[in-house]
């Protein structure tokens, strides 16, 4: 039996979350990573160097924050276990342990629901502004409902199914290398004039990364949800993103509800395709079936875990 790395972390992660007290103290290691690429970005996007120079600069800046980060995290974890020996697994746990974010993410979507249920569409309306960058101002139940949803399946992938993966191919270099890159097209890898160029290879990257981990999140929101296969087969494709289709759809089939469609940036209107077609208007008690059906997802990644440390 290999070390139960995974599992430990996702324990860890469930039980405390990263509380707001240690991250007032220690910060975030994702900080460190939105530090240094708004500082490539101040310096190498600038609007007067050339789309070419900037696309360059971009993909230099991509790849040295994968190289930093794995560097630093072979390096941590090659001291955990120098310096704790055999106990050494448990270092490498915790310091995997802040990559997940299954209490977090349960943690900014419960009280969306929380708030509609008790008639309180404003206190709704702010809670979905922290967690989507879609306009909420507007958003009726309904829409607040759905983007609440729909956050909380991709979100499933980003913050949980695809560092997890990472963490049981690579390591811990694996799963921070993964947080590193999700950082990057989170906030550099956009369509926009500004960072169209800049954040290409960023964008690129993380498409990649998420490949893989985004079919399995979809399969396992199908086997929690104990339905969702036909909407996934049919409507994953239909997202902008490679990626965000497959957990979206899976989650809209086994809702029953639709998702996506038109929605609204920054005061512009964009029609996007329904994800779930045909199925009715998402509800609050939807967002609380949506984070059961969560809960059992994370369940069969410990399962997960379990079997593959067990079995390595």
């Amino acid at each position: 039996m290999a070390d139960p790395i995974a599992l430990v972390a996702l324990a860890l992660d469930a039980a405390i979350g990263w509380p707001d007290r240690l991250y007032a103290w220690v910060g975030h290691p994702v900080g460190g990573f939105a530090r240094f690429l708004n500082a490539c970005e101040r310096h190498g996007n600038r609007p007067d160097r050339s789309e070419a120079t900037r696309r360059a600069l971009g993909v230099a800046t991509i790849l040295g924050l994968i190289a930093l980060t794995g560097a630093a995290a072979w390096w941590l974890d090659r001291e955990a276990h120098l310096l704790f020996g055999r106990w050494g697994w448990i270092a490498s746990a915790v310091l995997a342990w802040p990559a997940l974010a299954q209490r977090s993410l349960y943690g900014h979507v419960r009280p969306v629901a929380d708030a509609l249920m008790r008639g309180d569409l404003p206190a709704a309306r702010s809670a979905v502004a922290r967690v989507v960058g879609r306009d909420t101002q507007r958003l009726d139940q309904a829409g607040v409902s759905r983007a609440a949803i729909e956050t909380l399946a991709e979100s499933f992938c980003d913050g949980i199914v695809a560092p997890l993966f990472w963490l049981l191919l690579l390591g811990l270099p694996g799963v921070w290398v993964y947080k590193a890159i999700n950082t990057a097209d989170s906030m550099i890898g956009h369509k926009e004039p500004r960072w169209r160029a800049f954040g290409w290879a960023a964008a690129r990257i993380d498409d990649g990364a998420n490949w893989i981990p985004a079919r399995i999140a979809g399969v396992l929101v199908c086997v929690a949800g104990a339905g969702g296969w036909a909407v996934m087969k049919r409507d994953a494709r239909a997202h902008a993103s490679p990626n965000a289709g497959w957990p979206e759809a899976a989650m809209a089939g086994a809702l029953g509800v639709a998702l996506a469609g038109p929605v609204s940036y920054d005061g512009v209107t964009q029609i996007k395709p329904w994800i779930g077609r045909g199925g009715r208007s998402a509800t609050p008690a939807d967002i609380v079936t949506g984070l059961q059906i969560y809960a059992r997802a994370c369940l069969l990644l410990w399962i997960v875990a379990g079997g593959v440390a067990w079995l390595a």
